[in-house]
């Protein structure tokens, strides 16, 4: 199969072109390097210069695609000029090889050519003057150091600016992809936030709403009818305030929910509780606390009791805090079993939000069924780490 070169730029055949029309107008006027009478000459006269000036001139149009392969047939047509009368354009246009060759080709032979044309260029240098012991032997490797060490050597520096510049442009791609992920992350973190915030504010008194609706649709009893549209009213009004609250939260643009609940309102919550149907007793043990662990403590409490109101049996529910070795342990027990009321769906979203409170802090959660003197249960246990508190706001 045969192998296809790849199209030459654009620039480079201009290269080529202004560099074969050049060679032939200083051809055609006798603009020559060596006179024709020089030892070195062996093809005097203008026909032999065409030949080096065109094969020359074909290698510009490699410059880019094929760089050392046309340095290479670009050596071989410089020597050939050399025992002509020697072309200006075509040492130009060897010049621009050999600069091109370091420029655009492999890392490796970009370093290996500025070495070894200073090693040339010295050796010419040296080499004349140890033989002849005249100062204008010199000269030699000064020219050969202008024809290939000096290209190569700006090519080097070139190419150096160039790879400088490509990596400063991708450590800038980079430091813009690592600032859009921090920000989509940071998105992806505030809005979990605020859909716990949301759903621990709201799902309690939606499901008390839920839970008393249907026993009222469901009785035909006036008392109990006016009862459960009282407790229906009230959890609307306190779901609506909450509502109102985080709304405006997410208006303003506050970092922290406005009256962040504490432990101190965990006994108005079990009254809460109280009035919407549960049996709850409350045992609290516990000292100051920081911030983030009442408010994960607080609506742990608070979900497990929204989770009791749709889901347990009839029966008590305990509610136990205690602080105990550096940690606060939260256990909230009711019978597991169906109800024999009304109950609410859920969606599973509760559990997971304890444990996202829990995981964010360090912390330990588990829920699940138990066997207990009272028969099989429905436990939720946690436990909260108060010391070496890093996490900040788990909300």
């Amino acid at each position: 199969m045969a192998v296809r070169l790849p199209r030459p730029h654009r620039f480079d055949v201009y290269v080529a072109v202004a560099g074969l029309l050049g060679g032939l107008a200083l051809c055609g006027i006798g603009a020559t390097t060596r006179p024709y009478d020089e030892p070195i000459v062996l093809w005097p006269g203008r026909w032999p210069l065409l030949l080096p000036l065109v094969v020359m001139a074909c290698c510009e149009v490699l410059r880019r695609t094929a760089p050392l392969t046309g340095l290479l047939i670009g050596t071989v047509a410089l020597t050939f000029d050399t025992m002509t009368q020697g072309s200006l354009a075509a040492l130009l246009m060897y010049t621009d090889l050999m600069y091109a060759a370091v420029l655009y080709g492999t890392p490796a032979w970009a370093r290996r050519l500025p070495r070894i044309t200073g090693l040339l260029s010295v050796a010419a240098a040296v080499v004349p003057f140890a033989a002849w012991r005249v100062p204008q032997a010199l000269l030699i490797g000064v020219a050969v150091g202008v024809v290939l060490f000096g290209p190569a050597a700006t090519g080097l520096i070139v190419r150096n600016h160039r790879d400088a510049a490509e990596a400063a442009r991708l450590r800038a791609e980079q430091t813009t992809l690592l600032a859009e992920m921090d920000r989509a992350q940071a998105v992806t973190t505030e809005r979990a936030r605020m859909a716990r915030e949301l759903h621990d504010m709201v799902a309690n008194h939606l499901s008390a709403i839920a839970i008393h609706s249907t026993a009222a649709l469901s009785l035909n009893d006036p008392k109990t009818s006016q009862e459960a549209l009282a407790v229906i009213r009230e959890n609307s009004v306190e779901g609506l305030a909450e509502m109102r609250r985080l709304i405006g939260i997410l208006r303003d643009g506050d970092s922290e929910p406005a009256a962040t609940p504490t432990l101190e309102g965990l006994p108005a919550l079990v009254e809460g509780a109280r009035t919407n149907g549960l049996d709850v007793t409350l045992e609290t043990d516990h000292g100051p606390l920081p911030a983030p662990v009442e408010l994960a403590a607080y609506r742990i409490v608070q979900e497990s009791l929204t989770n009791a109101l749709k889901h347990a049996g009839p029966g008590r529910v305990t509610v136990a805090l205690a602080q105990l070795d550096g940690s606060v342990t939260i256990a909230v027990t009711s019978l597991y079993g169906d109800r024999d009321g009304p109950s609410a769906p859920g969606s599973g979203a509760g559990l997971v939000g304890m444990r996202e409170r829990a995981a964010l802090l360090d912390g330990s959660f588990e829920a699940g069924p138990e066997d207990s003197t009272d028969g099989k249960i429905w436990a939720v246990r946690a436990t909260l780490p108060v010391t070496d508190l890093t996490q900040g706001d788990p909300a």
